[in-house]
Order: C-alpha cells, then sequence, then structure tokens
C-alpha cells in the first residue's frame, strides 16, 4: 500500500518541485566530453542538495512513518498538558448545578480532591490521544496524496478545500475507533466519583459491567463531534497559513527562517482551534454525558440537554481546544523541521491552468 502511495507522491501537486527533479530523473540531459550527449540522468549535485535538505522522500513509508510520530507527540503531550481543564469541562457538561463556571468547578475540585484530583484521566488521555493523533496525522498526509492524485493537478488546486475537508475527514473516521476506549474509560473516571481513579481500575470494572460497548457505544458521537473538529482544524489551518504569507507575512514563505515559519504555524494553529472548538462543542456535551450513564443513547441525550445545555462549558472549550490545536499544529512542523521532513509550501495556480484563464501570455 505505501509503496504504491509513494509513487502517487512523486508527481503529486502538494510536493516539493525540486524533489521530483531528483526522484524521478527529470534533471537536463547531461553529455559525455568522449561522446554524443548520452540519456537523461539524476543530477548528482541536485541530488546531493536535496539529501541535504531532507531525510526521506515524499510519500514514502518513512515520510509518513515520522507523520504519525509527529500526531502521537502533537496530540498525546497536548491533551495530557491540560487535563485539569478538560476534567473540569466535562464536570461542568455532565452536572452543570454543582459545576456552575470554569473558576467555580475547579475551586470545588480542589476542594474536594485536592491538586492531585485534577490529574484524573491523565492515563488514559494520554494513550487515547496518541493512538488517534497516529491516525488523525498519518492518515491524513496519505489521505491528501490520495485523493489529489484522483482530481490531477489543475482541480486539486481548484478544489484544495475540499480535497482537505475530505482528506481529514477519512483520517478521522479511523482516529476516532482507535480513541474510543480511552475516551470512554477517561470520561468516567472524571465524572462519576468513586468509580475509579485510575484507568486499570476503570477498564476492567466497565468491561464487566458492559461488556466491549461500554467503550464504543460513544464512537458514533465521537464521530459526530471529531469530524467536524478536524475538518475545520486542517482546512482552516491550511487556507489560513496560505493567507498569512499571502497577506500579513511580509516577505515569501522561502524567505523566512524556519522559527519564523513555526510562529506563522502557531498563529494558524490559534485561528483554525477557535473555529474547531465551536463547531465541535455541540457533540462533545453529549459525548461527556453519555460516557457517564449507563443505558442512554445519543439522542435522549441530545433531547433532554436541549439547545442551552449542549452550549455549557463552551468557554473553557474554546481556551482549551484553541491552546491545544495551536501547539498541535507547532509540535507537528516542528517534528517535520527536527527530520528533515519534505514541508511543501502553500499549493499554487499550475501554469496549465494560468494559461487556460488567460492569467499569462
Amino acid at each position: 500500500m505505501f509503496s504504491s502511495v509513494a509513487h502517487l507522491a512523486r508527481a503529486n501537486p502538494f510536493n516539493a518541485p525540486h524533489l521530483q527533479l531528483v526522484y524521478d530523473g527529470l534533471a537536463g540531459p547531461c553529455s559525455s566530453p568522449a561522446g554524443p550527449p548520452g540519456p537523461p540522468r539524476r543530477s548528482r549535485n541536485l541530488a546531493a542538495a536535496a539529501v541535504e535538505e531532507y531525510s526521506c522522500e515524499y510519500g514514502s513509508m518513512k515520510f509518513y512513518a515520522l507523520c504519525g510520530l509527529g500526531g502521537i507527540l502533537s496530540c498525546g503531550l497536548t491533551h495530557t498538558a491540560v487535563v485539569p481543564l478538560d476534567l473540569v469541562k466535562c464536570r461542568m457538561q455532565v452536572d452543570p448545578q454543582k459545576y456552575k463556571g470554569i473558576f467555580n468547578g475547579f475551586s470545588i475540585t480542589l476542594k474536594e480532591d485536592g491538586v492531585r484530583g485534577l490529574a484524573k484521566g491523565w492515563a488514559p488521555t494520554f494513550i487515547g490521544y496518541s493512538m488517534q493523533g497516529l491516525c488523525k496525522f498519518g492518515f491524513y498526509e496519505i489521505f491528501k496524496v490520495v485523493y489529489s492524485n484522483m482530481l490531477g493537478e489543475e482541480n486539486t488546486y481548484l478544489w484544495r478545500t475540499s480535497l482537505y475537508l475530505a482528506a481529514s475527514a477519512s483520517a478521522e473516521f479511523f482516529a476516532d475507533i482507535a480513541l474510543a476506549p480511552m475516551e470512554a474509560a477517561k470520561v468516567r473516571i472524571q465524572t462519576q466519583p468513586g468509580y475509579a481513579n485510575t484507568l486499570r481500575d476503570a477498564a476492567p470494572k466497565m468491561y464487566k459491567e458492559e461488556g466491549l460497548n461500554a467503550f464504543y457505544k460513544g464512537v458514533a458521537p465521537l464521530w459526530m463531534r471529531q469530524i467536524p473538529y478536524t475538518m475545520m482544524k486542517f482546512a482552516c489551518f491550511e487556507r489560513t497559513v496560505e493567507a498569512l504569507y499571502k497577506f500579513v507575512v511580509p516577505k515569501p514563505r522561502s524567505e523566512c527562517s524556519k522559527g519564523e515559519q513555526l510562529v506563522v504555524t502557531f498563529v494558524a494553529g490559534y485561528i483554525a482551534g477557535v473555529f474547531c472548538a465551536i463547531v465541535s462543542h455541540p457533540a462533545d456535551s453529549v459525548v461527556s454525558v453519555l460516557n457517564k450513564e449507563k443505558g442512554s443513547t445519543a439522542s435522549q441525550v441530545l433531547q433532554r440537554l436541549g439547545f442551552k445545555g449542549v452550549w455549557k462549558g463552551l468557554f473553557a472549550r474554546i481556551i482549551m481546544i484553541g491552546t491545544l490545536t495551536a501547539l498541535q499544529w507547532f509540535i507537528y512542523d516542528s517534528v517535520k523541521v527536527y527530520f528533515r521532513l519534505p514541508r511543501p509550501p502553500p499549493p499554487e495556480m499550475p501554469e496549465s491552468l494560468k494559461k487556460k484563464l488567460g492569467l499569462t501570455q
């Protein structure tokens, strides 16, 4: 599978042009002083420069594996870091009478459980969101290449927002299946006092009470929450980066240092995160209540919460998700920089399309 995707990636519009020259052997013909011009072959200087700049080919198995590692670090570390805020947010959603606001929620939690109580659910959070990050970012890169090659170079540019939406939705479908068991355990630990304090206690108890259904009954609401969230996260980020370089950053991306590029990544990530939080919050409220209760369905919970109920905890979630999303994109891009992975610039209109639209002579 990966070899076929790697082959598609070489001619993909998202690939870096000079890498294509190296890997596809498209450098100009070379001549020998002792005979006629030889057949086209790879430019050693170009190849050496590319090897020096990048550690692997765009779309190779190593590229996707390291993108997956970047996803593990970006999602696993950031979600674990905000466990206290997530815990208070979940409690506000499932018991709004007791936890009336974010500061009130922290105060009550500290009074009842102490400082250690704020870390409840850190283990399932770290494991679950690491697995989700692996699938989310790794599969996004794969689906982006696959769908782009289905569309062709010109349509990829014209329909790039739709491509980002489709690739991210496809990736998140699988990511949520990986996340669901740990998310269910996390919510039980955080929102049901006395149920369990650790993942080791919660998982066997949940399986004994409801079987595998305890871990996967929340997968459909997770899709409702996470797929719109991820579609917004990737599409908004990609287009915001494009807009920042076009209208805000005073010089081309190629002239920006790695540090300056990472600042643009962080800003675009935060902007995307705010929209992500708003789009996905109603489903997040349903997931929190559903995983706390036995025997309830998503539709029953949604009906009981009503319109006002599903927006409880939105402010806390905007702070959490905005910061999370910015940090995730920053960490993910930093991993690409550290491992010297190809980081193609925002797509530009193909020359063939410019000619069709009469934009070039």
